[in-house]
């Protein structure tokens, strides 16, 4: 079934048409709701804006439940259309750009702008027409006006007039001037205080013939002007009467009237900063930037720098303009464009602020953004000018002030990539390489104390993590104690708790970021402070951080504001995520502050949730170990398919790359007061610790996990645990701390009922037992075990109760009943098929032949368990293998 065609029209009455006939839209809240979001189109609109938009006053307590009620009569209303999607935090809707009249409105007044900038003039003026076409009335003039609505379409109703007034001034220029009267006359009767729109009817009116009808048109604004305002006309309405009065050809046109009044001459300006006289490193970067347009082949174009904060964006560009200035001998202007405060300058703002300096003053300055866009770019053709835009925001703020001249150049500095940015070149800019940082330390500390304590500059350029901004700050501290010796501030930085503190700066520049973001991005910045610092993090975590099961959107904007970087991908072809020291220090900080600990502690249990999940998906891949008790107590979180799919591929290589991430997850749940998550991801953790032979994160997590489990009292927990803890000591030769933990291990399974659990701790003693030559007490126990195995129809535990069983009757040299066990154990690991247990029970057949000086048997059994050790991944097998092959070929 195909989807509905769907139309949507604001600019006036709302109207809403699917398949070409009018949807049937007549309860107000649902119409409201929907003008809402048509208002943000493509956007989610957050829960509480629609509530106090739809009850400005005093919204009902079902509030939540009828806005429920009317997306889903939208829905109906929009044939069952997908378009209306609910969030977690609020409602959005999927609008395509030919589908509402505004967006319809704004890409037509674009192209308009474009032709006129190739003065394509006439087809400009037509795109206009279709633009204003648009318009039926005030947009959602039916609807109740909202306290909520009153920004967006006052922009919107300023944006109509702007473009009108271009139109004119476009009919004038053509001499189209009987044309603009009717459409002027009708904007001064809802706008009668536009200075703009009064001398375009007046020059129309002159143009046509309309002598009279022009100078009383002044008078009639003049008299306006005077009784409602107390002010006269502006000088280019009085000038323009003049003009009318005495007959002058030249008024028949707005740009001939204008241009007596402009100054006809620009003075070169230059508003940069000051250069820094201790600017240090980035040579390759400054070289390559001052190759700016150099080449004269093509214009110097845009170039974005881009950068965490505090990485030095601004200080770099500053230097590179000030050596670019004799390029632009026409000046080099500047903007702050505030992008990481609460109230970034608007673009409209920026460029009164660029045209007054480049000698527009007054009420010359159009009123509306396309209006000075068209002045701004006007007044650049032809010079060689340079734009420094500081700390801009995003794209939209940039692109009305980028100059439509290739002799021209751009330099941007921002906290996000902008990549949308068309033809832009991207620069990014990370922290300085430790001999740069050390020797900006050194410019501002003093080079020969940096000299006399190294070690203590290296300490702070460390705890710096390379920042510009905190090297500034530190630098500063020194400079104003000369007396300290550099370990004192050395000190203080190396307390994590107290280095931002120190540094103070720094995390004021890190809010600005942090405040810059929407709610999901500035929700997941602060919660992944309070994740255990790992050395990569993959992009599934933000997912589950969010409860959301992909967050890419999410994590671009992070990336693109330069809070967490790319770090590569890992050997499974899957990217990686780090955040600067300093940066995730301040995340811990805003993470911890006071607020809803439980929403955290749920989002780490996500986290956790995932790597578990994750494990018992890995674990399938990798050899079964016996030895592990059933998990089934902590939730788990269902990670991304792409993630599980490349897991699925290459599960050791998965582990492999996940290794330290995964004993940081243990500590992390530990610490989170997840016990349960703790010990059953630490258990999860020890069949590729044992085929990896990595003994100390194995003895990490269980102790780890074990004083959280204990906490807790977590019983069977603290059984499992005590249960890994014991097959270490027994790989250590700890015989008696192996006993007592097997010991501790069965008292607490059997106290939980738990069969299972009880068997593997008793195998584990009947393994010391055999170990230290006591085999009565280990046939015992591994009989005890095998029964519990059977019990609970576990064949693999069998198996190797089997196995070992064996290796006792061959310890004790009964020959005939080893060969009888080792069989029954061989013939059930191909049965279940247990690869691993296969190759260790072919290993000790191999063994038993040896003894029987039966040495080609014995290198059939040791050859056929090498491949499988191999193949599976198990090192110690390989080693223990390869050894017994070589001393059995040494004998010969």
């Amino acid at each position: 079934m195909s989807r509905p065609e769907l139309r949507f029209e604001i600019l006036g009455p709302l109207r809403v048409q699917v398949d070409g006939e009018g949807a049937e839209l007549s309860a107000v809240k649902p119409r409201m709701l929907l003008a809402t979001l048509l208002l943000q189109a493509n956007r989610m609109v957050p829960l509480d804006t629609i509530v106090e938009t739809l009850w400005p006053e005093r919204p009902p307590a079902s509030a939540v439940a009828n806005v429920r009620t009317y997306a889903s009569a939208l829905r109906a209303a929009l044939g069952g259309s997908d378009r209306i999607r609910a969030g977690s935090a609020g409602y959005a809707i999927r609008v395509e750009p030919a589908e509402l009249d505004l967006h319809v409105f704004n890409d037509l007044v674009r192209q308009a702008e474009a032709a006129r900038e190739r003065a394509h003039h006439e087809t400009a003026l037509g795109l206009l027409h279709r633009a204003m076409s648009r318009w039926r009335g005030r947009p959602l003039e039916d609807l109740p006006a909202s306290p909520m609505w009153e920004g967006a379409v006052g922009r919107m109703v300023e944006r109509r007039v702007a473009v009108a007034e271009e139109r004119g001034a476009l009919q004038l220029s053509l001499g189209q001037h009987a044309a603009a009267i009717s459409p002027l006359r009708a904007l001064l009767a809802e706008h009668p205080f536009r200075e703009r729109l009064w001398l375009q009817l007046i020059l129309a009116l002159y143009g046509s013939g309309r002598r009279a009808e022009a100078l009383r048109a002044f008078a009639d604004v003049r008299r306006l002007l005077v009784e409602e305002l107390g002010v006269e006309p502006c000088a280019e309405l009085r000038q323009v009467h003049e003009a009318v009065l005495d007959g002058d050809p030249a008024a028949t046109t707005i740009t001939a009237a204008l241009a007596t009044v402009l100054p006809t001459a620009l003075p070169p300006v230059c508003q940069l900063p000051p250069d820094l006289p201790d600017f240090q490193g980035r040579a390759e970067l400054v070289h390559g930037l001052l190759r700016l347009g150099a080449d004269g082949q093509r214009g110097p174009g845009v170039t974005v720098v881009a950068g965490p904060p505090g990485v030095g964006k601004s200080t770099l560009v500053t230097h590179v303009a000030h050596a670019l200035r004799d390029r632009f001998p026409d000046g080099q202007l500047y903007l702050d464009l505030k992008g990481t405060t609460p109230e970034p300058t608007a673009p409209a703002e920026a460029l009164a602020e660029v045209l007054r300096a480049l000698g527009v003053v007054g009420r010359t300055i159009p009123a509306g953004l396309p209006g000075r866009t068209a002045m701004y770019r006007s007044r650049l053709a032809g010079r060689r000018m340079l734009l420094v835009l500081d700390d801009a925001g995003d794209t939209e703020q940039i692109l009305p002030l980028l100059p439509s001249t290739p002799e021209c150049g751009v330099l941007v500095t921002s906290r996000r990539r902008l990549t949308d940015l068309p033809g832009a070149q991207l620069v990014e800019l990370d922290v300085l390489a430790p001999d740069a940082a050390t020797a900006l330390l050194a410019a501002i500390a003093g080079p020969e104390r940096v000299a006399q304590e190294p070690e203590a500059a290296a300490a702070i350029v460390e705890s710096c993590g390379g920042l510009p901004l905190a090297l500034r700050l530190a630098g500063a501290k020194l400079a104003g104690r000369y007396g300290w010796p550099l370990r004192v501030l050395a000190e203080r930085l190396t307390d994590e708790s107290r280095r931002l503190g120190v540094l103070g700066g720094v995390r004021a520049s890190f809010e600005a970021s942090l405040h810059s973001l929407l709610p999901p991005a500035a929700t997941v910045f602060r919660l992944l402070g309070t994740l255990e610092e790992m050395p990569a993090t993959p992009s599934w975590t933000i997912g589950a951080l969010l409860d959301r099961p992909a967050a890419d959107d999410v994590l671009d904007t992070l990336v693109d504001a330069n809070l967490i970087r790319p770090v590569g991908v890992d050997e499974l072809g899957q990217p990686r995520y780090a955040m600067h020291d300093l940066l995730r220090l301040y995340a811990r900080e805003v993470a911890t502050a006071p607020g809803d600990t439980e929403h955290r502690r749920r989002a780490v249990r996500r986290v956790v949730g995932g790597w578990l999940s994750l494990t018992d998906m890995a674990n399938t891949g990798l050899p079964v170990n016996p030895f592990i008790p059933r998990l089934t107590t902590a939730p788990r979180w269902q990670v991304e398919p792409a993630a599980r799919q490349r897991l699925a591929d290459r599960p050791r290589a998965w582990f492999d790359a996940e290794r330290h991430s995964l004993v940081a997850a243990v500590g992390q749940a530990a610490s989170a007061g997840l016990p349960a998550s703790a010990w059953e991801l630490a258990v999860s953790l020890v069949p590729y610790f044992d085929l990896r032979a990595h003994y100390d994160d194995w003895q990490r997590t269980h102790r780890v996990a074990l004083e959280a489990t204990r906490t807790a009292g977590l019983r069977r927990g603290e059984a499992a645990l005590l249960r890994g803890l014991g097959q270490l000591h027994i790989y250590q030769d700890e015989f008696d701390e192996a006993v007592r933990a097997f010991r501790r291990s069965q008292e607490l399974f059997a106290a939980e009922g738990d069969e299972h659990g009880e068997a593997i701790a008793t195998s584990g003693l009947a393994t010391v037992a055999r170990f230290r030559g006591r085999y009565s007490e280990a046939l015992e126990d591994y009989y005890r075990a095998l029964a519990g195995f059977l019990s609970v129809g576990d064949q693999h535990g069998e198996a190797v109760a089997r196995t070992a069983i064996g290796r006792v009757w061959r310890a004790l040299e009964d020959r005939d009943q080893a060969l009888v066990w080792f069989t029954a154990a061989l013939q059930l690991t191909q049965v279940i098929g247990d690869r691993h247990r296969e190759a260790h029970v072919l290993h000790e057949i191999g063994l038993l032949h040896r003894d029987d000086r039966a040495p080609g048997i014995a290198m059939a059994r040791f050859r056929a368990a090498l491949v499988i050790f191999e193949e599976i991944g198990d090192s110690e097998g390989v080693a223990e293998a390869l050894g017994d092959i070589g001393r059995l070929t040494s004998d010969r």
